[in-house]
């Protein structure tokens, strides 16, 4: 019983028709329908078959597919009806198949040019084949006459087609060719041929026989003609042989080219006509490396096959002459000693299993190493050891990130060190210049050997696709969601693009029109592809486009186009004969020419930081509040898709809450009296701020240049830590700008003026970093290198007086050779916090404690007792992270608490934390 299938378009479909498939246009992303050949018919993934005939569901089926020439190469195709075969197939949805088309060989097709004026009517003479990138020429089975008989019979009663090499092809057609001397079939390979008589002998039964055929361009005679050669010589009677006209060839008469013959009922005889398919494929590959008894194997693959890899070019040689050691010298291979275990996991029993299963969780707290191919062989490596030495799984450890190797010398990691943003986005941008040329794309990167190179672009690639699927995956849930129980409409062309938003419904053809013609009437819209002028399609071109791959794109100025038109992005999809965006040739003769246009650039924005342009990705713009700035200048990497939709730490904490509301930076001074919170200014780089380990918040620019603070991680300069061991003098000092006495100010590096960070900033102070040379790196702190200076990087701030200083400052936003900026050099070099030696919770008590050691040590000289049990006169409490001496009794104290909520006016006390708001920011400090 034959299986049909009824598409959404309402067409039947059965086992070997040709269609068009394609994902919706979400998906695909403008890209033209694929067409294929149906190959079977599946019911969904696991489940059973069904009971009967006509009763399976099938969701699936496996397809065949045909690329088009311009999928294989970027050369223009003028032929938009050629395609090109392939012995390659994939599972596909059902869901896919969009409409009936028809595919057949250039040989069976009689009127090619009626062919082609036909809709949905393809050919093809070639075949592509995906794995070795090459293309072979596809000839019909019954043309093939140089082979023995039953070898012939078996090829041509299976198949239809024969794939082979184009310089193959006229020894496969030519008469059988028989040996001279044995009469046995001449296989092309081990075959010479005589220059005169035109015979063919096997080079083994040629006397003497044969080592190699003659160089090019050299001629081959056998021993009959070349003794009938030199008696003709010798009688001086030689004859010239008379010219060789050209062999006849087997290809097809060229057609006439007048009006194609309109012969209706042979069109359709070849649209029906009969293709042999032996286990669901029409042709195999019967080439130059195919040996001819292997077809006779109903098994033998049938993919093409380049050259094997064997003999001396490829294997070495080694010369009997060398003194090779006795074999009772050498350890015997194979040995324990010579073999290392990687795994004895079949020698377990299932509690052993489970058990090893449990301590293979508690060995890691990272979740992701669980899932790490590298680390998990590594930990099955190791429990195999302990397993094979009788220890207990409890003396596994997987802290140490190295092992020892019996055929390398030294100790080598078992997993590369993680990746840094900067790592992965430069090799990211090596990708998108140079492709997979990955020894570009080490140079592009600079820090990585290209073994790592090469092990990153796996994982990196796997995780690409696993996004890719998964947003197919989720896409088509959407698709199925919505799709709607009515019926197709009659006028439009494709009700699947019509359900899956391809089809424009209801447009507006008034002040819009079709980015290939140009015209403005059409009955249905269609979505265009990027790179046109206009995103809409009329009917005929977006019915072109989407079978044919084919647009006739009329040439529009660039100027004439609307501004948000200029300048088309390419990308996958865009069609290769669309408007190009080169810019016109002038010579020098045109003086009254019209000039060129401009050529389109990249939108640049402005960081405020540095106050210089830059492409967009490199300047982020956060599209609440508009902030610009270099993201490599905050602390902020951002996958290319979600440049456009990135937030600011200030505005994402608006949703998330994860920080005060309060969004005033702890080391600024504060305004005494405010009414309701107030956030920066978007249009200055004091903007950007950072939560810090109490949740408040902190300028980048004063966490950066005061000395005191670090960070938890500088790579994103979050969680700004330190603030408590800033000295109380210079939360004590008052500003040379703005007066206040409530903030830590920072001292200039040119005089003895002290400000805020902030002030200074907005005062337009000089900000930077200097590298200053050492004598000894080991006594004078940590050496690095930035744009070839060697020495200490130091962060300078100098006043406006001191323009004319002979610092020379990198600024704060400029970038080195390995695109770092100044401020990231220095923010890794200098300012991470210890986390490898404390959590954050311990290190900031430590901080709280020396700050209260500080304090009571200051109460003790005042006092002159170490002994002294202070208390609150206003609740009596003894307990109190600091007591401050009240306005009006010297020998009364008061709490933390009561301090705050009955002294605000006043700045008395001891610690830098007198101004806090409550006993949580504090903490923070």
């Amino acid at each position: 019983m034959t299986v049909q299938v009824t598409l959404k378009s309402g067409e039947k479909v059965k086992i070997n028709d040709h269609v068009y498939c394609s994902p919706p246009w979400s998906v695909r992303d403008g890209t033209p329908y694929s067409v294929a050949r149906i190959m079977e018919f599946l019911p969904p993934e696991g489940a059973a078959k069904g009971k009967g005939k006509g009763k399976e569901i099938y969701t699936r089926v496996r397809l065949a597919w045909y690329y088009r020439p311009s999928d294989v190469s970027d050369r223009p195709v003028a032929d938009s009806r050629l395609l090109l075969a392939a012995i390659y197939s994939e599972i596909c949805d059902i869901n896919q198949l969009r409409s009936r088309c028809h595919v057949l060989h250039r040989d069976k097709i009689t009127d090619l040019a009626g062919w082609k004026k036909r809709p949905d009517r393809f050919y093809f003479n070639r075949l592509f084949d995906p794995y070795i990138k090459k293309e072979f020429d596809v000839i019909q089975a019954t043309d093939v006459r140089n082979l023995p008989d039953n070898i012939r019979q078996v090829l041509t009663s299976r198949y239809e087609y024969v794939v082979a090499e184009k310089e193959v092809v006229p020894d496969l057609t030519d008469t059988l060719r028989l040996c001279g001397t044995c009469s046995e079939w001449c296989a092309n390979p081990d075959t010479v041929g005589c220059d005169r008589c035109k015979n063919f002998f096997h080079m083994s039964c040629v006397q003497p026989p044969l080592l190699a055929k003659p160089s090019r361009g050299y001629g081959w005679t056998c021993a009959p003609c070349s003794k009938r050669h030199e008696e003709e010589v010798d009688k001086h009677d030689v004859r010239h042989p008379t010219p060789i006209t050209k062999p006849k060839s087997n290809a097809p008469a060229p057609r006439g080219r007048g009006r194609p013959r309109k012969d209706r009922s042979l069109a359709e005889k070849e649209e029906n006509v009969e293709i042999k398919y032996f286990k669901m494929w029409p042709f195999r590959y019967f080439g130059q490396y195919t040996v001819a008894e292997d077809t006779l194997d109903p098994d033998d693959l049938i993919f093409p096959r380049s050259a094997t890899r064997v003999g001396p070019k490829y294997q070495a040689t080694v010369p009997s002459t060398v003194d090779v050691p006795s074999p009772l010298d050498l350890e015997q291979r194979g040995g324990d000693n010579t073999v290392e275990v990687l795994s004895a996991i079949n020698n377990l029993t299932d509690e052993e299993i489970t058990e090893l299963e449990t301590w293979k969780s508690v060995l890691s707290r990272k979740k992701e190493n669980l899932q790490s191919v590298d680390w998990l062989s590594e930990a099955i490596r190791r429990f195999s050891q302990a397993y094979l030495m009788n220890r207990g799984w409890s003396t596994v450890d997987m802290s140490v990130p190295t092992r020892v190797e019996k055929w390398k010398k030294g100790e080598t990691k078992y997993t590369d060190r993680e990746w840094s943003a900067e790592e992965v986005a430069a090799f990211e941008d090596g990708i998108y210049l140079y492709g997979a040329e990955l020894r570009a794309v080490h140079d592009e990167i600079g820090t990585r050997s290209i073994s790592e190179v090469v092990r990153f672009y796996g994982h990196w690639k796997n995780s690409r696709l696993k996004d890719e699927n998964a947003h197919i995956r989720l896409t088509r849930h959407k698709a199925k969601d919505g799709e709607k129980d009515e019926a197709p409409s009659a006028d439009a062309a494709d009700p699947f693009d019509e359900d899956e938003g391809s089809v424009i419904r209801g447009f507006s053809r008034h002040n819009n029109s079709c980015g290939a013609c140009r015209t403005r009437e059409s009955e249905n819209w269609w979505r265009a592809p990027k790179g046109l002028v206009t995103d809409i399609l009329c009917d005929a071109c977006g019915t072109n486009w989407r079978k044919y791959a084919d647009l006739n794109v009329r040439p529009v100025r660039e100027d004439a186009l609307p501004p948000g038109k200029k300048g088309p992005e390419k990308r996958e999809g865009t069609p290769l004969n669309g408007p190009s965006a080169k810019r016109p040739r002038t010579t020098s003769t045109s003086v009254n020419a019209t000039p060129p246009p401009n050529a389109p650039v990249a939108p640049q924005l402005r960081c405020l930081a540095c106050q210089k342009n830059g492409p967009v990705g490199k300047v982020l713009r956060c599209s609440q509040c508009q902030f610009r700035v270099h993201a490599a200048s905050c602390g902020v990497y951002v996958d290319k898709s979600a440049v456009e939709s990135w937030v600011c730490d200030v505005c994402q904490n608006q949703k998330d809450m994860e920080s005060s509301m309060n969004t005033d930076c702890l080391l600024c001074p504060r305004r005494k009296s405010k009414k309701k919170v107030q956030y920066p200014n978007a249009d200055s780089f004091l903007r950007a701020s950072k939560p810090t380990e109490g949740q408040g918040w902190a300028h980048v620019l004063c966490a950066v240049f005061t000395p005191e603070i670090s960070f938890s991680d500088v790579s994103r300069l979050r969680l700004v830590e330190g603030i408590s061991t800033i000295p109380k003098q210079r939360w004590a000092s008052r500003c040379t700008i703005c007066g206040e006495t409530n903030g830590a100010v920072i001292r200039c590096s040119d005089c003895v003026r002290e400000y805020h960070t902030s002030c200074a900033w907005m005062n337009g102070h000089r900000f930077g970093f200097e590298i200053q040379s050492v004598r000894n790196p080991r006594r004078e702190g940590i050496a690095i290198t930035f744009k070839g200076e060697t020495g200490n990087m130091v962060p300078i701030v100098c006043c406006q007086e001191h323009e004319n200083s002979k610092r020379e400052l990198y600024d704060v936003c400029e970038t080195d050779e390995t695109g770092e900026t100044a401020l990231q050099v220095y923010c890794r070099t200098y300012k991470q916090a210890p986390v490898t030696q404390a959590h954050a919770l311990l290190r900031k008590a430590r901080r709280l404690d020396q700050t209260l050691n500080i304090h009571m040590e200051g109460l003790s000289s005042a006092d002159g007792s170490a002994e002294t049990v202070l208390q609150c006169d206003m609740c009596s409490t003894q307990y109190s992270p600091a007591f401050y001496p009240s306005k009006h009794y010297s020998d009364r104290w008061r709490c933390h608490k009561c301090h705050l909520e009955h002294q605000r006016d006043g700045t008395f006390g001891f610690s830098p934390a007198d101004s806090l708001s409550s006993l949580d920011d504090m903490m923070d400090v």
